[in-house]
Protein backbone atom coordinates (compact mmCIF):
# COMPACT_ATOMS: atom_id res chain seq x y z
CA UNK A 1 0.00 0.00 0.00
CA UNK A 2 1.29 3.36 -0.81
CA UNK A 3 0.37 6.70 0.34
CA UNK A 4 -0.35 9.23 -2.08
CA UNK A 5 -1.02 12.95 -2.25
CA UNK A 6 -2.26 14.85 -4.49
CA UNK A 7 -0.96 18.74 -4.71
CA UNK A 8 -3.65 21.28 -5.82
CA UNK A 9 -4.08 25.09 -5.78
CA UNK A 10 -6.67 25.89 -2.73
CA UNK A 11 -9.41 27.76 -5.18
CA UNK A 12 -9.06 24.77 -7.64
CA UNK A 13 -9.99 21.49 -5.41
CA UNK A 14 -13.51 22.18 -5.71
CA UNK A 15 -13.67 22.46 -9.22
CA UNK A 16 -10.62 19.43 -10.30
CA UNK A 17 -13.13 17.01 -11.35
CA UNK A 18 -9.80 14.49 -11.69
CA UNK A 19 -9.04 14.67 -7.85
CA UNK A 20 -12.23 12.78 -6.69
CA UNK A 21 -12.06 9.60 -9.34
CA UNK A 22 -7.95 9.63 -8.71
CA UNK A 23 -8.25 9.14 -5.11
CA UNK A 24 -11.56 6.43 -5.85
CA UNK A 25 -9.35 4.84 -7.85
CA UNK A 26 -6.47 4.99 -5.67
CA UNK A 27 -8.31 3.42 -3.25
CA UNK A 28 -9.75 0.69 -4.72
CA UNK A 29 -6.05 -0.30 -5.41
CA UNK A 30 -5.42 -0.57 -1.88
CA UNK A 31 -3.78 2.86 -1.52
CA UNK A 32 -4.37 6.09 0.64
CA UNK A 33 -4.65 9.15 -1.18
CA UNK A 34 -6.03 12.83 -0.77
CA UNK A 35 -5.24 16.32 -1.64
CA UNK A 36 -3.17 18.99 0.00
CA UNK A 37 -2.97 22.34 -0.81
CA UNK A 38 0.55 23.05 -2.37
CA UNK A 39 1.32 26.81 -0.44
CA UNK A 40 0.12 25.92 2.52
CA UNK A 41 3.10 26.19 4.86
CA UNK A 42 1.67 24.14 8.00
CA UNK A 43 1.23 21.29 5.36
CA UNK A 44 4.23 18.15 5.49
CA UNK A 45 5.96 16.84 2.39
CA UNK A 46 8.36 13.98 3.38
CA UNK A 47 5.49 12.17 4.90
CA UNK A 48 3.91 10.22 1.12
CA UNK A 49 4.98 7.85 -1.12
CA UNK A 50 4.64 10.86 -3.88
CA UNK A 51 3.01 13.63 -4.46
CA UNK A 52 1.26 14.24 -7.98
CA UNK A 53 1.17 17.66 -9.09
CA UNK A 54 -2.65 18.16 -10.22
CA UNK A 55 -4.32 21.69 -10.29
CA UNK A 56 -1.55 23.86 -8.84
CA UNK A 57 -3.08 26.39 -11.87
CA UNK A 58 -2.28 29.50 -9.46
CA UNK A 59 1.29 28.96 -10.29
CA UNK A 60 1.35 31.41 -12.84
CA UNK A 61 2.38 35.12 -11.20
CA UNK A 62 4.22 33.14 -8.82
CA UNK A 63 6.19 30.66 -10.66
CA UNK A 64 9.28 31.11 -9.08
CA UNK A 65 7.73 30.31 -5.64
CA UNK A 66 6.18 27.43 -7.11
CA UNK A 67 9.49 25.70 -8.26
CA UNK A 68 11.10 26.24 -5.04
CA UNK A 69 8.55 24.57 -3.46
CA UNK A 70 8.72 21.74 -6.36
CA UNK A 71 12.12 21.36 -5.78
CA UNK A 72 11.94 21.19 -1.85
CA UNK A 73 9.15 17.88 -1.93
CA UNK A 74 11.11 15.09 -1.63
CA UNK A 75 9.35 12.80 -3.85
CA UNK A 76 7.28 14.47 -6.90
CA UNK A 77 5.85 13.81 -9.88
CA UNK A 78 6.51 15.07 -11.99
CA UNK A 79 9.54 16.25 -10.76
CA UNK A 80 10.55 19.47 -10.43
CA UNK A 81 13.28 19.76 -13.19
CA UNK A 82 10.32 18.64 -15.57
CA UNK A 83 7.81 21.20 -14.17
CA UNK A 84 10.97 24.02 -14.92
CA UNK A 85 11.56 23.08 -18.28
CA UNK A 86 7.35 22.53 -19.28
CA UNK A 87 6.37 25.42 -17.38
CA UNK A 88 7.50 28.22 -20.47
CA UNK A 89 6.20 27.35 -23.39
CA UNK A 90 9.56 28.22 -24.92
CA UNK A 91 9.99 24.38 -24.75
CA UNK A 92 8.17 24.10 -28.32
CA UNK A 93 11.37 25.52 -29.58
CA UNK A 94 13.53 23.07 -28.79
CA UNK A 95 10.84 20.21 -29.43
CA UNK A 96 10.82 21.82 -33.12
CA UNK A 97 14.39 21.76 -33.11
CA UNK A 98 14.12 17.98 -32.15
CA UNK A 99 11.94 17.08 -35.34
CA UNK A 100 8.33 17.64 -33.33
CA UNK A 101 6.34 19.36 -35.68
CA UNK A 102 4.66 22.27 -34.06
CA UNK A 103 2.21 25.30 -34.71
CA UNK A 104 4.55 27.94 -36.37
CA UNK A 105 5.55 30.15 -33.36
CA UNK A 106 6.83 34.06 -33.49
CA UNK A 107 8.29 34.59 -30.22
CA UNK A 108 8.06 37.54 -28.46
CA UNK A 109 6.89 40.09 -31.50
CA UNK A 110 6.99 43.64 -31.51
CA UNK A 111 5.89 44.92 -35.37
CA UNK A 112 3.38 43.24 -37.84
CA UNK A 113 6.66 41.93 -39.76
CA UNK A 114 7.38 39.40 -37.14
CA UNK A 115 3.79 38.10 -38.19
CA UNK A 116 3.59 34.28 -39.01
CA UNK A 117 1.44 34.48 -42.57
CA UNK A 118 -1.94 33.99 -41.29
CA UNK A 119 -5.30 35.73 -41.37
CA UNK A 120 -5.69 35.79 -36.98
CA UNK A 121 -3.76 35.26 -34.67
CA UNK A 122 -2.98 33.75 -31.15
CA UNK A 123 -1.16 35.61 -28.71
CA UNK A 124 -0.11 34.60 -25.32
CA UNK A 125 2.20 34.95 -22.37
CA UNK A 126 5.16 31.87 -22.63
CA UNK A 127 4.20 31.24 -18.99
CA UNK A 128 -0.28 30.60 -18.67
CA UNK A 129 -2.28 28.30 -17.97
CA UNK A 130 -6.11 27.90 -19.11
CA UNK A 131 -5.88 30.35 -21.63
CA UNK A 132 -5.54 33.39 -19.11
CA UNK A 133 -3.73 36.34 -20.84
CA UNK A 134 -4.63 34.57 -24.46
CA UNK A 135 -6.47 36.31 -27.34
CA UNK A 136 -7.27 35.95 -30.98
CA UNK A 137 -6.51 38.63 -33.34
CA UNK A 138 -7.52 38.98 -37.19
CA UNK A 139 -6.14 42.64 -36.82
CA UNK A 140 -2.67 42.25 -37.18
CA UNK A 141 -1.90 45.88 -35.04
CA UNK A 142 -4.28 44.42 -32.30
CA UNK A 143 -2.02 41.25 -32.34
CA UNK A 144 0.74 43.72 -32.16
CA UNK A 145 -0.31 45.60 -29.25
CA UNK A 146 -1.36 42.61 -27.32
CA UNK A 147 1.96 41.17 -27.29
CA UNK A 148 3.95 44.57 -26.88
CA UNK A 149 1.70 45.18 -23.87
CA UNK A 150 2.59 41.74 -22.06
CA UNK A 151 6.24 42.38 -23.04
CA UNK A 152 5.96 45.87 -21.13
CA UNK A 153 4.76 43.58 -18.35
CA UNK A 154 8.43 41.61 -18.71
CA UNK A 155 5.83 38.30 -20.17
CA UNK A 156 7.75 37.25 -23.47
CA UNK A 157 5.11 35.93 -25.83
CA UNK A 158 4.42 34.03 -28.68
CA UNK A 159 2.39 34.36 -31.54
CA UNK A 160 0.83 31.47 -33.65
CA UNK A 161 -1.74 31.55 -37.07
CA UNK A 162 -5.12 30.50 -35.55
CA UNK A 163 -5.80 27.11 -37.37
CA UNK A 164 -9.48 27.11 -39.03
CA UNK A 165 -9.16 23.64 -37.92
CA UNK A 166 -9.87 24.27 -34.56
CA UNK A 167 -13.18 25.71 -35.34
CA UNK A 168 -14.02 22.74 -37.07
CA UNK A 169 -12.37 19.86 -35.40
CA UNK A 170 -11.36 21.03 -32.08
CA UNK A 171 -7.67 19.77 -30.37
CA UNK A 172 -7.46 16.10 -29.41
CA UNK A 173 -5.56 15.75 -26.36
CA UNK A 174 -3.77 12.15 -25.85
CA UNK A 175 -2.91 11.45 -22.27
CA UNK A 176 0.15 9.56 -21.88
CA UNK A 177 0.47 7.42 -18.32
CA UNK A 178 4.51 6.21 -17.35
CA UNK A 179 4.84 6.58 -21.76
CA UNK A 180 1.81 3.95 -22.65
CA UNK A 181 -1.49 5.51 -23.64
CA UNK A 182 -4.35 5.82 -21.99
CA UNK A 183 -7.44 8.13 -23.51
CA UNK A 184 -7.96 10.60 -25.68
CA UNK A 185 -10.85 14.22 -25.78
CA UNK A 186 -11.65 16.71 -27.79
CA UNK A 187 -11.75 20.24 -27.21
CA UNK A 188 -13.94 22.48 -28.62
CA UNK A 189 -12.86 26.22 -29.74
CA UNK A 190 -11.83 28.50 -27.08
CA UNK A 191 -11.22 31.64 -28.65
CA UNK A 192 -13.53 34.49 -29.86
CA UNK A 193 -11.99 37.11 -32.42
CA UNK A 194 -11.54 39.92 -30.59
CA UNK A 195 -12.16 39.41 -27.16
CA UNK A 196 -10.44 40.76 -24.60
CA UNK A 197 -7.76 38.14 -22.81
CA UNK A 198 -9.27 36.92 -19.44
CA UNK A 199 -6.67 37.21 -16.95
CA UNK A 200 -7.77 33.81 -14.82
CA UNK A 201 -7.60 30.07 -16.48
CA UNK A 202 -10.55 28.98 -18.52
CA UNK A 203 -12.16 25.96 -16.77
CA UNK A 204 -15.56 25.84 -18.50
CA UNK A 205 -14.66 24.26 -21.90
CA UNK A 206 -15.97 22.68 -24.42
CA UNK A 207 -14.65 19.22 -23.69
CA UNK A 208 -16.00 15.48 -25.29
CA UNK A 209 -14.49 12.02 -25.45
CA UNK A 210 -12.68 11.41 -28.79
CA UNK A 211 -11.01 8.00 -30.28
CA UNK A 212 -7.49 9.77 -32.29
CA UNK A 213 -6.93 9.01 -35.15
CA UNK A 214 -3.98 6.39 -36.34
CA UNK A 215 -1.76 9.63 -37.33
CA UNK A 216 -2.64 11.65 -34.34
CA UNK A 217 -2.05 8.61 -31.84
CA UNK A 218 1.27 7.95 -33.39
CA UNK A 219 2.50 11.83 -33.91
CA UNK A 220 1.75 11.80 -30.03
CA UNK A 221 3.35 8.68 -29.05
CA UNK A 222 6.53 10.23 -30.90
CA UNK A 223 6.53 13.53 -28.74
CA UNK A 224 6.47 11.08 -25.41
CA UNK A 225 9.97 9.40 -26.65
CA UNK A 226 11.22 12.44 -28.04
CA UNK A 227 10.70 13.78 -24.48
CA UNK A 228 11.92 11.15 -22.86
CA UNK A 229 14.87 11.12 -24.37
CA UNK A 230 14.92 14.79 -23.66
CA UNK A 231 14.61 14.53 -20.10
CA UNK A 232 16.31 11.50 -19.64
CA UNK A 233 13.07 10.25 -17.95
CA UNK A 234 9.89 9.04 -19.05
CA UNK A 235 6.89 11.47 -17.27
CA UNK A 236 4.38 10.01 -15.32
CA UNK A 237 1.74 11.80 -17.21
CA UNK A 238 1.73 13.69 -20.31
CA UNK A 239 -0.71 15.23 -22.34
CA UNK A 240 -0.10 15.52 -26.09
CA UNK A 241 -2.72 18.75 -27.00
CA UNK A 242 -3.00 17.95 -30.82
CA UNK A 243 -4.38 20.15 -34.04
CA UNK A 244 -4.48 19.71 -37.67
CA UNK A 245 -2.91 21.89 -39.90
CA UNK A 246 -4.26 23.13 -43.44
CA UNK A 247 -2.71 20.42 -45.47
CA UNK A 248 -3.89 17.93 -42.64
CA UNK A 249 -1.11 16.95 -40.94
CA UNK A 250 -0.73 16.58 -36.90
CA UNK A 251 1.19 19.67 -35.51
CA UNK A 252 1.73 19.86 -31.28
CA UNK A 253 -0.15 22.52 -30.08
CA UNK A 254 1.12 22.30 -26.73
CA UNK A 255 2.32 19.47 -24.62
CA UNK A 256 1.20 19.12 -20.80
CA UNK A 257 4.00 17.84 -18.21
CA UNK A 258 3.20 19.91 -15.17
CA UNK A 259 -0.85 20.45 -14.04
CA UNK A 260 -2.78 19.08 -16.74
CA UNK A 261 -6.56 18.16 -16.42
CA UNK A 262 -6.91 14.66 -17.28
CA UNK A 263 -10.80 14.81 -17.97
CA UNK A 264 -11.26 11.26 -16.51
CA UNK A 265 -14.90 11.46 -16.30
CA UNK A 266 -15.08 11.64 -20.15
CA UNK A 267 -13.13 7.74 -19.92
CA UNK A 268 -13.97 4.55 -18.11
CA UNK A 269 -10.54 3.07 -17.65
CA UNK A 270 -8.39 6.58 -17.21
CA UNK A 271 -8.41 6.64 -13.53
CA UNK A 272 -7.32 3.35 -13.35
CA UNK A 273 -4.59 3.86 -15.85
CA UNK A 274 -2.91 6.00 -13.98
CA UNK A 275 -2.78 4.42 -10.83
CA UNK A 276 -1.25 1.44 -12.19
CA UNK A 277 1.18 3.83 -14.20
CA UNK A 278 1.90 5.30 -10.63
CA UNK A 279 2.25 1.60 -9.23
CA UNK A 280 5.34 0.96 -11.68
CA UNK A 281 6.69 4.34 -11.12
CA UNK A 282 6.85 3.40 -7.38
CA UNK A 283 7.92 -0.60 -8.43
Amino acid sequence: MAHIAWAAGQDFVATDSDLELLTAAAVRAGHQAGTRIWDDPAVPWDDVDLVVVRSCWDYVPRREEFLAWAESVPRLANPAPVLRWNTDKTYLRELEADGVAIVPTAWSVTSADELPPAEEWVVKPTVSAGSADTARWSDPEHAVAHSRDLLAAGRPTMTQPYLASVDSHGETGMLFFAGTYSHAFRKGALLTTGDDPRSLPELEEDIGPREPSDTERAFGQQVVEVISKRLGLTPLYARVDVVTDDDGSARLMELELAEPSFFLEHTATGADAFVAALERHLA
